[in-house]
């Protein structure tokens, strides 16, 4: 395998000069850096990416964050900040933080001794004052964390409460609502939307809050647990996957979706598509977020002007076979 020395030999040239042709960094004539150029591709010489990070302290790689891989809402967010970073030449390094404060801070330093560009959150397990003595370029996505950092999200607020305003709507009076995680920014947004809905139509029962941790199973349980002791008959499930598990729970009960008790989800994401019957949801636009944040990260990577700082993204009602009563 070639190395620089050898280039620098073939060419006649210094190793140094051979570095500044490689780093753009200082004055070669025309004439020297068209003989370096062709030597490099004589030997078929590949630069070091890690030497070039370590002298420029860059690496054309950004690092993304999220909470759960498991959970098929994150997915498609990655998939989205990796094609949009793939167009820049950017290399993106994946985090599983699983919710996990010292997980999360660990990543952050591994991250931070590779000289990645930037970094895109999508937790809250950090505090501000942490985020602050980062010294690289941060996007906040689907989680916001403060009004001083770039952040992406969708409706959370409005979204729940046109959820729960379907579930009215389809003759639901009695209307539960599986929480996420109560330290979660996104989870609380829905669960105002669900409770000032509730509040206004003079419904409002707190017994009627089930905590899911928007997890599948742990909403099963809780579901299960709460048909026991209450009369519901419309469910609104902060995400997808703990729709999913209140319709696991409500079948394993023997009770008909929708007759005896309507689901709704949140999230859009194609597993609700996939149940029987099929889940009406409340879809946001996954992709989009993504692609949103990853074109933000690089503009401020690159110091070029934001045009916008917050993005707060519509979503929309999905209407589905778990909220038609009577079809």
């Amino acid at each position: 395998m070639a190395t620089i020395r050898d280039v620098a030999k073939l060419a006649g040239v210094s190793v140094a000069t051979v570095s500044r042709v490689l780093n753009q960094n200082g004055y070669v004539n025309e004439e020297t850096e068209k003989r370096v150029r062709q030597a490099m591709k004589e030997l078929n010489y590949k630069p070091s990416e890690v030497a070039r990070a370590l002298f420029k302290k860059t690496s054309k790689t950004i690092g993304l964050i999220v909470p759960d891989i498991t959970n098929p809402f994150f997915p498609e967010l990655v998939r989205a900040v990796e094609d949009v970073m793939n167009i820049y030449d950017y290399t993106v390094i994946l985090c599983n933080s699983d919710e996990k404060t010292d997980k999360e801070k660990e990543y952050i330093e591994v991250l931070k001794q590779k000289y990645v560009d930037g970094i895109i959150l999508t937790t809250n397990q950090l505090q501000l004052d942490e985020v602050s003595e980062w010294d690289i370029p941060v996007v906040v996505l689907d989680r916001p964390l403060s009004r001083s950092y770039p952040s992406v999200i969708a409706d959370n607020y409005g979204g729940a409460r046109l959820a729960t305003k379907h579930l009215y709507d389809t003759g639901c009076r009695k209307i539960a609502h599986i929480q996420g995680p109560p330290h979660v920014v996104n989870a609380i947004e829905r669960f105002r939307g669900y409770r000032d809905e509730m509040m206004e139509r003079g419904l409002w029962d707190e017994r009627l809050i089930i905590s899911g941790n928007y997890q599948l199973k742990q909403a099963k349980e809780a579901v299960i647990e709460a048909l026991n002791k209450y009369d519901i008959d419309g469910i609104f499930a902060g995400n997808d996957a703990m729709a999913v598990g209140a319709l696991k729970a409500v079948q394993q009960l023997g009770l008909r979706v929708p007759d005896d008790i309507a689901i709704i989800g949140y999230d859009g994401i194609p597993l609700t598509e996939m149940t029987t019957p099929e889940l009406s949801t409340i879809s946001q636009p996954i992709y989009e977020m993504g692609a949103i944040a990853a074109r933000i990260l690089i503009k401020k990577i690159e110091g070029k002007p934001l045009e916008k700082l917050h993005y707060v993204l519509p979503v929309e009602l999905v209407v589905r076979q778990s909220t038609r009563k009577g079809e």
